[in-house]
């Protein structure tokens, strides 16, 4: 979304506070946190002494990925509400930055064009799936609420937001059975390369080459460039690969649009370029890199927009590839992610690092148990993010009211949990800047591909016929066809419903999906 100087300048002010007051907070002594974090955070020493030995104790970071780490696996519950708090309360700055990011974005939300038309019908939309959701939610919290009284003796003691992690992973691993490094042995990363390969070979009868690149060409030698062929039309588009971590690289998984795909002229098409960045840990050349399987979901993410954008087929590269209305660009994607989970597509390229053996279909059972255990409480986390998004930036607020109360009574009305007094999650939720009152894209996207895959996919993922019926009444037509048209010429009735003037997806296909 391209927003005025004033917008730029609070974004850029939002992520630099972001990278800047992380937060910290200090645990005295080391042994209060488990051994296999300690090489994540800083030894610190304190003048507390005893025979004059200073007691050692860590300073952790508490950044997003360092905090989750901390509330999944640290037992001292202590330990964990501090880091919970401190995360949740920087930074400061951010504050006054969201407040005025508000006031400059409400202009520019009006003006962007959707299929839901109005904030009113996002927020019936977001209203509706709080309302579905809400009664198996609040079971899943009352489930980890007893095993935490069960494991902790205290009867009285409530679930606080800081015991989430924590107590759903162990469930989850008592459950089943689950060791997240054996299944990251069964995803090598060139594995699921040559998986996302299959995919488009299966599907579209298309393979990708490695081709060499031209001098000055690549930003950095770990950077791979393929072609996708067709065996008929030639060359449909390229792909650069950038796949591992490295040092001041953009962080994430992200697509991006290089060139778009447009008519030349009657003979001449000048082909879609786009880049995948990654930040996978290891190197090209070591075959050492092991996908988390949350890895290879976004992996196939990111290659639903990959795909959308290079089989595209538009007269102008305005509506090439994923420059659709904002909410249908997240639905090849979300659909790609379904393939990510299904064990006939996984059973093609998922092999053992070191043995070669193909991934035991009881433990993709046990995977896919483990995602649906506490299904409701993700999907309603999504709802209050959007919900967050669309106040915030979809309606002029009534009164000058602060984000912190805000955001707290929206916690309180739609989810289990309690807002913790003084914290502030929102300011350094970036999400915000990307989604100026468009996070519920997510959720008509999880809709949309929950219908599609059932309707379309399912019964024969990686037929032709399904990959043909992808492309041809989906891909291929980028943002040149109506959005409704374009849904419902691929799955008939049943995927979405008209609605004050706007347009909802039906819900049928998530709520048989999640047995809501």
């Amino acid at each position: 979304m391209g927003g005025s100087p004033a917008e730029c300048i609070f974004e850029n002010m939002f992520s630099e506070n972001i990278i800047t007051d992380p937060g910290s907070v200090d645990i005295f002594p080391a042994s209060r946190i488990p051994n296999h974090l300690h090489h994540l955070f800083k030894p610190i020493y304190g003048s507390g002494s005893r025979d004059n030995i200073k007691e050692k104790g860590f300073r952790i970071i508490t950044e997003p990925g360092t905090l989750s780490s901390v509330l999944q696996w640290t037992s001292d519950a202590e330990v964990r509400k501090m880091a919970y708090i401190q995360g949740n309360s920087v930074p400061h700055a951010n504050c006054a930055v969201l407040d005025k990011l508000i006031a400059a974005r409400h202009e520019i939300a009006q003006m962007c064009p959707n299929m839901a038309s109005s904030p009113e019908v996002v927020m019936s939309f977001l209203l509706e799936m709080s309302k579905m959701v809400r009664p198996k939610a609040d079971e899943e919290f009352k489930v980890i609420r007893d095993f935490k009284k069960k494991k902790t003796g205290q009867i009285c003691e409530d679930l606080e937001p800081w015991d989430e992690a924590y107590f759903t992973g162990m469930m989850k691993s008592s459950a089943y059975n689950l060791d997240s490094s054996v299944v990251a042995s069964y995803f090598p990363l060139h594995q699921c390369i040559e998986g996302l390969k299959m995919l488009v070979e299966s599907l579209f009868g298309a393979t990708f080459h490695t081709i060499p690149l031209a001098p000055g060409e690549s930003w950095h030698p770990d950077v791979l460039k393929m072609s996708l062929h067709h065996p008929e039309e030639g060359d449909l588009g390229y792909l650069y690969l950038d796949l591992y971590s490295r040092k001041d690289k953009y962080p994430g998984c992200a697509h991006f649009a290089i060139k778009g795909g447009r008519r030349l002229s009657e003979t001449e098409y000048q082909l879609p370029v786009v880049a995948l960045v990654c930040n996978f840990s290891g190197s090209r050349g070591k075959s050492s890199a092991r996908l988390n399987h949350w890895e290879v979901e976004t992996l196939f993410h990111e290659f639903g927009h990959a795909l959308h954008s290079l089989l595209s087929r538009t007269e102008y590269q305005h509506f090439s590839g994923t420059r659709v209305v904002l909410d249908l660009a997240e639905t090849p994607s979300n659909l790609f992610e379904c393939y990510a989970w299904d064990y006939r597509v996984l059973r093609k390229f998922s092999r053992h690092y070191s043995t070669g053996e193909v991934i035991p279909e009881k433990l993709v059972e046990s995977m896919q148990g483990a995602k649906k255990m506490f299904a409701a409480i993700d999907l309603q986390r999504q709802i209050f993010y959007a919900l967050i998004d669309q106040t915030l930036f979809g309606e002029q607020l009534s009164s000058q009211r602060d984000t912190i109360s805000v955001v707290a009574d929206l916690k309180r009305q739609h989810t289990s949990w309690k807002h913790v007094e003084g914290t502030h999650w929102q300011t350094r939720f970036n999400h915000l800047l990307n989604y100026g009152a468009g996070y519920y894209s997510y959720l008509y996207a999880k809709c949309f591909a929950a219908t599609i895959w059932k309707k379309v996919c399912e019964e024969d993922p990686l037929s032709s016929t399904t990959g043909t019926a992808l492309r041809t009444k989906l891909l291929q037509h980028g943002g040149a066809k109506d959005p409704a048209d374009l849904l419902t010429d691929l799955t008939g009735d049943g995927i979405l419903q008209f609605r004050d003037g706007g347009i909802v997806p039906d819900l049928t296909s998530l709520c048989d999906e999640m047995k809501l």
